[in-house]
Formats: structure tokens, sequence, C-alpha cells
């Protein structure tokens, strides 16, 4: 193996044979270096093909590294990096496993750096916000648009900036239970456990998104692998118990009825008297009623029960007693007056389809909180103990049992949580038949509270002998 000083210019006119895949020309000045060139490199003044390389034993068996292309590595570089190599086989080290730990300690890093920068776009773009919003999402794109709402203002309210800009996976069940005390701390009980509901349901549905292909995929980016509300204990809900005597129901229907006064009762009065009516309905569910939820024929009217964790909103089916059906029928022909009145000032054909039955302008269906301020100015013009449309509705259920309506045909009436194997899969029965009694039975009873008003005060009935 002969061997000559390296130069640039031996460098530069050094070729490869063309009849060998390769030649090599040693330096005598660093142990192990040589230049070597491959059928690449042609002509003299040619780099293309070569490179430094270094050759030596280790334990008896000879080794090769490639230094480096020549156009990437100066001479003198390349003889430093041979003297440094030849100081590792004499200390019995293989430089190819260095060389392998150097580009595997390198591509950690690289790893490391790369986590790092994935777990700063996390920070920034998957925070607590984002995890609210991208759940309200869902549950809007579920039907659930009453429940989005009523979760987007709790969140909006007491979510502090800080807490909402964090990372959603970083965040501490400390950090939700000190949002949750803040809450109940000003007095608001119910709203600080609806809170801390509603957190725990977000996290939950990132946490088992990855898993459940009915949740939506953008939940499985927020990273989320363990709940922190549930280290948070549950607030239990207040049991209302305010029911209305009759006495306070006569003067709530008459207010509602606005006796005395020539325009009669405006469309908020009518929603809430028809919920009375109808025995006790749910706002909401009545709100969303249309015209073609209406059949006159049979006097029945469909809602849709949204409520729990139903896929698809409930059919809830009923038969109305003679005075609710006449009020439904009032409100689908003012409904319809509406639509042809307005659609000869548009100059188009009248539209029927969707209407509501409840609506100002006919776009929109009345806001349930439009009801709720009616009732309680309502509540405020009778005086007493205050109530809501809930005692309302606890009131009705409280009087028809006093009527000995059966618990389960009140469950069928009220669109309570009917669930259970037997409910979900065997009892098919429509209750329209105990349902429509039932009705019947409560105009009765409505009726006699009002005509109680009409007695003279002096009139006293005889006991039976």
């Amino acid at each position: 193996m002969a061997r000559t000083k390296l130069t640039a210019g031996r460098i530069r006119e050094f070729t490869c044979p063309t009849d060998k895949a390769q030649a090599f020309l040693w330096d005598t000045e660093a142990p192990g270096l040589a230049l070597r060139a491959t059928p690449g490199s042609t002509t003299r003044d040619d780099s293309q093909g070569k490179a430094y390389i270094f050759q030596a034993k280790l334990n008896g068996k000879a080794l090769r590294v490639t230094i480096g292309d020549v156009r990437a590595w100066s001479l003198d570089d390349a003889r430093t990096e041979a003297r440094r190599l030849q100081t590792l086989i004499d200390q019995g080290t293989d430089p190819r496993e260095q060389k392998r730990e150097r580009i595997a300690a390198a591509e950690a890093k690289r790893a490391a750096a790369e986590a790092a920068r994935a777990e700063a776009d996390r920070q920034a773009r998957y925070t607590l916000r984002a995890l609210c919003d991208a759940y309200l999402s869902a549950l809007e794109r579920a039907g659930k648009g009453k429940s989005a709402a009523g979760a987007r203002s709790l969140f909006k309210c007491h979510i502090d900036q800080d807490t909402a800009s964090k990372a959603a996976r970083t965040v501490t069940a400390h950090e939700v239970a000190a949002l949750v005390r803040k809450v109940r701390e000003a007095g608001k009980e119910r709203a600080a456990g609806v809170l801390r509901s509603y957190l725990s349901a977000a996290f939950n549905a990132a946490k088992r998104a990855p898993f459940d292909s009915a949740l939506p995929a953008d939940l499985i980016a927020f990273g989320i692998e363990h709940n922190p509300v549930d280290a948070i204990p549950a607030i239990a809900v207040q049991r209302g118990d305010r029911t209305l005597s009759a006495a306070e129901l006569r003067a709530y229907i008459g207010h509602l009825l606005r006796i005395g006064h020539e325009t009669g009762p405006e469309l908020s009065d009518l929603a809430l008297l028809l919920a009375l009516y109808a025995g006790g309905q749910r706002m909401a569910q009545l709100l969303r009623a249309k015209v073609g939820d209406f059949d006159q024929d049979t006097a029945t009217l469909r809602l849709w029960d949204g409520k729990g964790k139903r896929a698809q909103p409930r059919e809830h089916l009923l038969p109305l007693a003679p005075h609710a059906a006449g009020m439904v029928a009032a409100l689908v022909e003012r409904a319809k007056a509406r639509e042809t009145d307005r659609a000869k000032q548009e100059g188009r054909a009248p539209d029927m389809a969707g209407l509501w039955l409840f609506s100002t302008h006919g776009r929109v269906a009345m806001n349930p909180e439009t009801v709720s301020n009616r009732a309680a100015e309502v509540c405020a013009g009778i005086g007493g103990e205050p109530f809501n449309v809930r005692d309302i509705r606890r009131t009705v259920e409280t009087m028809l049992a006093g009527l000995g309506i059966s618990k389960d045909t009140r469950a069928q009436l009220l669109s309570h949580g009917i669930s259970g194997v037997q409910a979900a899969h065997y009892d098919r029965h429509a209750y329209t038949d105990e349902k429509r009694a039932a009705l019947v039975a409560w105009e009765a009873r409505l009726e006699a509270i009002r005509q109680a008003e009409k007695q003279p005060a002096n009139v006293r009935h005889l006991r039976a002998a």
C-alpha cells in the first residue's frame, strides 16, 4: 500500500481507472487517511466521486470509516479527523459505534425538539377554551342546542382568562375546584353544580374520543388522558318543593288571561297558559312546536323530547282536551294568517311548512327565556311567595295525583325520564286514551278553580245528611 503526502494538487489530479470500482491514495502525514476516488471522477480537476476515508485495524479486524466528501472537508480537517479516529482505535473504541451513538443522540435531540415544538403548539392551540368550544360544537351537532347555549354562558361567565388559556391537558383538579368554589361562594350553588357537570362532560368526551367513533375526531388532538373533574364531588341539586294553592293558581290564570283587558293575552302569556292546560309541559319543548305538529282531526299536538342522553329526540304526543285544543287551533290560524300577509307583502306564495306556533315575527321560535321572564312578571304582579315555570309544572303533577291520575300516566303525560328495559323494549303502549282522560279531568279541575272565584262570599255548601 504505497503512500504519498496528500496535497491539493494531487487530490485534484487523482482519478479512478476505468477498469476499477475505486482507487485509493494514502497519506503519509495522518496514519490511516486516504483519498478515495470512484469512476465518477474520470477527468482532472473533477472533485465529484472523491472522498476522505479512514482505515485501521481493531482487535485484528480491518475497519473503514468514511470521513466525508472532499468538497465538504478540507485536507487539514480530514487529517485532524483521521488522528482522532486513530486515537479511538488505540483506546480500543470502535469509531463506527461512536458514530452510531452520535447519530442516535442527534436523532434523540431532534425528536425531543420536535416533541417540544408539538407540545408548545398544543399549549397554544388546544387550550381549555378550545376544548369547551369543541365540546359545545359536538352538543350542537347532536341537536342539543339548548344545552350548548347554557354551557356556553356558564363557560364564558365563570372560567377566568388565565385558566381558559391553559392547555386543556395540563388543567389540574385544583384549578377546576377553584372555579367551582368561586361560583358556589357567590351564592350560585345550582350554577356551580352545572358548571362542574359540563366541564366533566367536556373532559370525558375528549378522553373517550380516540376510542369512541361516535365522538368527533377533533377532540382527539387535545390529548386528554384523565379527567381532572373526577376528583371534585358533584353538587347535589336542591329539590324544589314549591306548589301553588288553588287560589294562587286562580290568580295566575286570571293574570294571564288579562281579565278586563281588551287586548287579551300576549303570545308569551298564551305559551304559559297552554303549558298549564296541556298538563304542565316543558316550555322549551312547547315553544319548538310547529304548525305541522298539530293534528286538528284528533286534537293531538306532537312535541319532541330531547332531554337526557338520547341521540334523537323522543316523540311526545298530547291528545288535548277541548280548551287546550282550541288554543292550539287559534295559534295555527294566527301563524298561517301572518305568513299569508307576509307573503303578500313580499310578492311570493305563502310557505306554510315549518311555521312556528310561537313566534313574534315568524322567523324564529320564541325564546324560552322570554316566557320565563314573563312568568316572573306575573309572579311579581300576583305577590306572595315567588314561583317559576318549574313550580307550575310541579303544581300540575301534584294536582293530577290528587285527581287520582296514576303515576305511570303522569309520567307519560309530563314526559318524565321513561327508561329501563321494560319501557325501552317492551312497553309499546301509546297511553293515548289515558293521557286524554287525564287532560280532560285536568281541564275540568282548572275550570272548577276558576269558577270558585265567581261564587258569592255568602254562599255556603250544605253538608249532606
